[in-house]
């Protein structure tokens, strides 16, 4: 790989190494084994970001997960709904406001989902604490640059 000493791999050297990684973190990602204590629910990529948001953020209204996950409040209620149905998921009524629902995840799930997320957020955080805030700043809008663009072109 040519790079210069301070600017880094050049643009076609970085789009091949970026091709020939991609395919190696999907297939790490994906093998990612579903820990034995949630293994029989019907769990889907889907619900990954849900459940990740649930762990890291703490419980929170359908309508603030549905902002997070960028999706129709419709959505996170059909998701909420099919988890807390299989006990992943517990629902409460928010005492601030009975009309809001409170979202968490089932206590006697969390440590599966912990075990199970935070593996992958172990990894991220190898990979990212040796970064400046400004490096990380970078590297995930270098991330969601891709993802746009690769949508885009999905789209057309």
């Amino acid at each position: 790989m040519s790079t210069d000493e301070h600017a880094g791999p050049g643009v076609d050297d970085g789009i091949r190494t970026m091709l020939l990684l991609m395919p190696r973190l999907v297939s790490a990602a994906k093998r990612i084994r579903v820990p034995d204590e949630l293994a029989g629910f019907d769990l889907a990529p889907r619900h990954l970001s849900l459940l990740a948001y649930l762990l890291f953020d703490g419980p929170m209204g359908v309508n603030e997960l549905a902002a997070r996950l960028e999706v129709a409040p419709a959505t996170v209620s059909l998701m909420v709904g099919d988890l807390s149905r299989q006990g992943i998921l517990v629902r409460a009524e928010d005492p601030a406001d009975r009309r809001r629902t409170i979202v968490s995840v089932a206590a006697e799930h969390l440590p599966a989902v912990n075990g199970w997320l935070g593996r992958g957020a172990g990894a991220w955080r190898a990979a990212l604490e040796p970064l400046t805030p400004a490096q990380r700043g970078m590297f995930i809008d270098t991330l969601l640059a891709y993802e746009r663009a690769v949508t885009e072109a999905r789209a057309r």
